[in-house]
């Protein structure tokens, strides 16, 4: 635990959603039904899809994350050279819809908000793909909503979307604890003034470029022992 994490200063506490509260590897499933060696698809797939969004925000070119995920997924299929009709191709990146939700979410998010924190998602994802995760998850009647990037055409790690996620949860940035798996995301929410959790759930070494998150925890069960709930 870092001991710049203040938990008395939390009110409200945000969630990324991709490899956070559902494992995008789940995707390789998806992709091992048609192709014989998913795995290096996959991970190309999801890096050039992060890749996409980075470059986004630099040139004004904001279009929707399954958009963007959609031609990440048809970059990794030709840089492997596996040819699938854009149907075979669809129906794979539909598993984005309804990735596997990690044991720790429901319990967790549920323990948060029974203690009083309002809890909300806060993704790159679309509107539409937020929707259908929290239903799959089953954790709608415990968060307070859900906060896409379409809402202000920018992605993750821009200090303007986690502003524009404090204005939408009416709390001040520093009583924000933002949490995910994603190191990017460590490093925007800690520029924008938010408090960053890092959820470390693969024991990966911590990254030397960026400031360190304010605290890591290997599983969302952790946030809630922090917070002494």
């Amino acid at each position: 635990m870092s001991a710049d994490f203040d938990p008395d200063r939390v009110q409200t506490v945000t969630f990324d959603s991709y490899s956070t509260l559902v494992d995008v590897e789940a995707a390789e499933q998806a992709l091992k039904e048609r192709v014989e060696n998913p795995r290096p698809i996959s991970r190309l797939w999801r890096s050039r899809s992060l890749a996409y969004t980075f470059v986004a925000n630099q040139i004004d070119a904001y279009q929707p994350f399954y958009e963007m995920n959609r031609d990440a997924l048809q970059y990794a299929l030709d840089a492997h050279d596996v040819g699938l009709s854009p149907s075979e191709r669809d129906e794979i990146l539909a598993v984005y819809h309804e990735l596997d939700v990690f044991d720790d979410v429901r319990e967790s998010i549920d323990r948060l908000d029974t203690a009083g924190y309002d809890c909300y998602v806060l993704s790159n994802g679309n509107p539409e793909m937020l929707s259908t995760m929290v239903e799959h998850t089953g954790i709608g009647d415990v968060i307070a909503d859900t906060i896409s990037a379409a809402e202000v055409s920018t992605f993750k790690p821009a200090a303007e979307l986690y502003q524009h996620g404090a204005a939408r949860t009416g709390t001040p940035i520093d009583e924000i604890a933002h949490v995910t798996a994603g190191w990017f995301d460590v490093v925007g929410a800690v520029h924008a003034g938010a408090q960053a959790v890092w959820v470390n759930r693969k024991a990966t070494p911590s990254e030397p470029f960026g400031p360190d998150p304010h605290l890591t925890v290997e599983t969302l069960t952790g946030v809630c022992d922090v917070l002494d709930i």
